[in-house]
């Protein structure tokens, strides 16, 4: 008998506009259905040639090679710009997402004198949590959260009830890292300016995922990773976007010589550059930063309304080969049904949803799991196919009916 569902997944690859850059990804073993690209992405083609050419330059060139890899962050960030809806000269690569999240925020903090209070949400990614407690327990302010629900997200309503004329920062993520959730960045940037308040977005699960429009929005200031749906590799450096009106207005707290206007002229005072640069702190990555700016070239190669339209597809797939497949055997749904509210991975819960993650694993499916109970499914768009979801549901369907993932503990520690 004939599954409709594998038809069906035929039909939506056949009609795949990004397939071909499956080709372009670094497939060792076809065999291993990988659904954690939302946690550190595939070796792109490109950049395994790039890190190759680098490493020669560094060889034949020593220290002259500095000329031509100084500008590979501002590179890279202008790339980066065009997938979040950045303009050219906001975007720079730096340092690691809490790094920047702490510049960023102290930054923002500090121009906002007089005020008090830090919003973000309970279920925010736990570094952005543990910085802003950092932080204002180092300035004696207050961190103010709001409660969403762990499937549902941030709404805008529970944001704008959150704010009064104390509050100097909100600070959220776009895309919820546990349940894929999206939040409405316009609204809840207009909410947060309605109050004179500034806005940090932590894009880690956005960009490469799902359209951003931070320009379009008026937001002020966003960080992120570029080693998920970007493929810049682990350790790949972050990114941070400062609107271009706010750049020579804030003032960042690590003061270093790569954010110097006369970077070379040793002199004994601080004068930041007046533009995106004055961010930075430190020598660049050069190797891990020709990583990103690949990395990058594919997402904006591709274009993010294209590759948002895929994840939409993959993951309302996903989700009713779940329903059919998988809610009969205790999951459920723990992502926004609703397309348009849901980023580029889709999470289920499950009771013994650690060692089901450990038995998809040895089956030869590799998810990853969330406390509590949940496991989470990445669909990068670039290279996962309708009929690779198909694949790996399909196992997770037999690891969970035969009851194989009662012989692995459950014990959630180390690394998934």
């Amino acid at each position: 008998m004939t599954d409709p569902y594998v038809e069906e997944a035929g039909r939506l690859d056949a009609a795949d506009s990004l397939a071909a850059f499956r080709d372009r990804f670094v497939i060792a073993d076809p065999a291993i259905v990988y659904l954690d690209g939302n946690s550190l992405g595939r070796l792109p083609r490109a950049t395994r040639d790039r890190l190759r050419a680098v490493a020669d330059e560094w060889g034949e060139e020593l220290i002259d090679g500095w000329r031509r890899w100084l500008p590979v962050g501002r590179e890279a960030g202008d790339l980066v710009a065009r997938i979040v809806g950045a303009e050219p000269g906001e975007v720079v690569l730096s340092d690691s997402t809490g790094v920047n999240l702490y510049k960023l925020a102290v930054a923002a903090l500090d121009a906002r004198p007089g005020r008090d209070v830090i919003v973000t949400d309970d279920d925010n990614f736990p570094t952005d949590r543990y910085i802003l407690d950092g932080v204002a327990a180092a300035r004696g302010l207050k961190v103010r959260r709001i409660g969403p629900g762990l499937d549902d997200g941030v709404r805008p309503e529970d944001v704008e009830a959150a704010l009064d004329a104390r509050v100097a920062l909100v600070c959220l993520s776009h895309v919820a890292y546990r349940s894929g959730a999206v939040a409405d960045l316009a609204a809840v940037t207009a909410a947060a300016h309605r109050h004179g308040a500034l806005v940090l977005w932590d894009l880690c699960h956005s960009a490469g995922a799902v359209p951003v429009g931070l320009s379009a929005a008026g937001a002020d200031l966003a960080v992120g990773c570029t080693y998920k749906y970007l493929n810049g590799g682990p350790g790949s450096p972050a990114f941070l976007y400062v609107r271009r009106d706010l750049q020579p207005r804030l003032e960042q707290p690590i003061w270093g010589w790569f954010g110097q206007s006369d970077q070379f002229a040793m002199g004994p005072d601080y004068r930041p550059v007046p533009a995106i640069e004055r961010f930075l702190v430190g020598t660049p990555p050069v190797l891990t930063g020709y990583a990103a700016l690949e990395g990058a070239r594919l997402t904006a190669e591709a274009g993010i309304e294209a590759v948002a339209a895929k994840a939409r597809s993959l993951t309302g797939y996903a989700l009713r080969l779940a329903d059919a497949w998988l809610a009969p055997l205790g999951f459920r749904a723990a992502s926004p049904r609703d397309g348009r509210r849901r980023g580029a991975h889709l999470t289920l819960r499950h009771p013994s949803a650690w060692p089901v993650c450990q038995a998809a694993k040895a089956a030869g499916v590799v998810p990853d799991y969330r406390a509590p109970e949940r496991l989470r499914l990445g669909f990068p768009p670039l290279y996962t196919r309708h009929i690779d979801v198909h694949e790996g549901l399909s196992r997770l369907r037999e690891v969970a009916a035969s009851g194989r993932y009662r012989d692995f503990p459950d014990d959630p520690k180390g690394l998934t």
